[in-house]
């Protein structure tokens, strides 16, 4: 075995190579207020909408009562425009007191004790991005500090003002600075959006051992072509992206906008398997005070979120792009089970694609396949021909279960024995045996990638 052996040793090494603060083993999950809200400071004329705690707690308080907390979503992230325009006569951070009277610590403490998390936002360059005070490399060390005295669980660090040299340097040392204060706080690097989001420029290697998620490519807006440039840009680059995350550290596309303006019912739906494929962050930017069943069903689907949060950590791969404008996408889970995604590009009708199990690259047996969204199930022989119905900008997305001799052989189910947490931190050898686990997964449903026989 020793080519296998040797892919699977050198694998399971670059793996196992994760940001030791035991945070985000699975991609985080909650609510963010940039895309929907931006820098809407005016509190005077709309006190519903601009960013203040009252925003925040009105968040916490519908994650808390309607359901989205049991499913995972458990993080109100703050973004841009929470700070006074200057620091305290300590040098310290502090947010604005006319819309957080109340302080960020108690803000946190209103999160904690709604079992809810709260991230906050930073920028390294003298400024954020919206004109508020930065964290500069001297700061970062005394914001680190501020950030875990107030109770804060995760930080994101932006780039806006700041050059090169300056996130090469500012990024690692927030890092060490975040876990040097002994509270766990997930860290969000923007770095690699600032620097093409592609090596050689972008190390993924380095990033992994510092950031718990990193934004690769550039914001999100309210729109289905928003949307369709991030697919394009990280399944064009997924030979890259792909072997950087795992978990612990996770490729960032950005918030999703299901419940906003800009998306039908189809594109929601496309927008939430494409996410969970990519074993992105799932960071809500919407008004949860107001959304629609529908946007919420899509959102609260417990099938996808599983999917989402497989502990494997396997981010999908597109495995096909047809002249038709149909799209294949698959993703390795736990329990050698798989997902399997057909996205339609097109923009006129509901179009009917027929394809097979066996042309996908499953092996001979039997497989039982659940749609995420209709939960109909049904028997498919690899050999089986099938049609899915996929609408304009609509998906079709399969839970697949493995047949039943790879089961028996591979299946690998947690339990108290085989699983040893200390404040959410999974050990090594866990997430190693995860590691080898995928390799034998791909080895087996890709073995002409290295010219022997399985």
């Amino acid at each position: 075995i020793g080519m296998y052996g040797a892919v699977i040793f050198l694998v399971c090494t670059l793996y196992a190579s994760a940001l030791d603060n035991g945070q985000m083993l699975t991609p985080p999950m909650g609510w963010l207020a940039w895309e929907r809200f931006r820098c809407d400071i005016d509190c005077v004329n709309d006190p519903k909408n601009c960013i203040s705690e009252k925003l925040f707690m009105d968040m916490a308080d519908r994650l808390s009562e309607d359901g989205w907390r049991e499913l995972g979503y458990v993080y109100v992230n703050i973004d841009d425009c929470w700070s006074s325009m200057d620091r305290d006569k300590d040098g310290r951070l502090q947010a604005d007191p006319k819309r957080f009277p109340s302080g960020i610590k108690k803000l946190a403490q209103y999160m904690h004790d709604r079992g809810l998390k709260l991230g906050i936002y930073g920028d390294m360059g003298t400024h954020t991005c919206g004109g508020y005070p930065g964290t500069p490399l001297e700061k970062i060390e005394l914001d680190a500090q501020t950030f875990a005295d107030w109770g804060v669980d995760m930080f994101k660090y932006d780039g806006c003002y700041s050059n090169a040299t300056e996130q090469e340097q500012g990024y690692p040392l927030m890092s060490k600075a975040l876990n040097a204060t002994g509270r766990p706080i997930g860290y969000s690097c923007s770095w690699p959006a600032y620097q093409g989001g592609l090596p050689p420029k972008v190390n993924y290697t380095q990033l992994g051992e510092i950031c718990n998620l990193w934004r690769n490519y550039g914001d999100i807006q309210d729109s289905w072509d928003s949307i369709l440039s991030i697919v394009d840009w990280f399944f064009e680059n997924q030979d890259v992206l792909i072997p950087a995350a795992g978990p612990g550290k996770w490729n960032d596309p950005d918030m999703l906008i299901i419940g906003d303006f800009g998306l039908s019912m189809e594109q929601s739906r496309s927008q939430m398997a494409l996410w969970a494929v990519m074993a992105a962050p799932l960071f809500m930017s919407n008004d949860l005070r107001t959304i629609s069943s529908g946007a919420r069903a899509v959102l609260q689907n417990e099938m996808i979120i599983s999917i989402s949060q497989d502990p494997l950590g396997i981010q999908g791969r597109r495995i096909l792009k047809e002249k038709s404008g149909v799209q294949i996408f698959w993703r390795p889970l736990s329990e050698n089970a798989s997902a399997l995604l057909f996205f339609s590009r097109r923009t006129d009708m509901p179009y009917r694609y027929k394809t097979s199990l066996s042309k996908l690259n499953y092996t001979t047996g039997s497989y039982k396949v659940t749609d995420v969204y209709t939960f109909k199930t049904t028997v498919l022989k690899d050999s089986t021909e099938f049609v899915v119905s996929l609408n304009p900008s609509g998906v079709v997305m399969w839970y697949v279960s493995a047949p039943a001799k790879l089961n028996s052989r591979l299946v690998f189910r947690a339990s108290k024995q085989n699983t040893k947490k200390s404040q959410g931190f999974v050990k090594l050898p866990l997430l190693q045996f995860y590691c080898c686990l995928l390799i034998l997964h791909i080895l087996h449903f890709y073995p002409s990638l290295f010219n022997t026989p399985f």
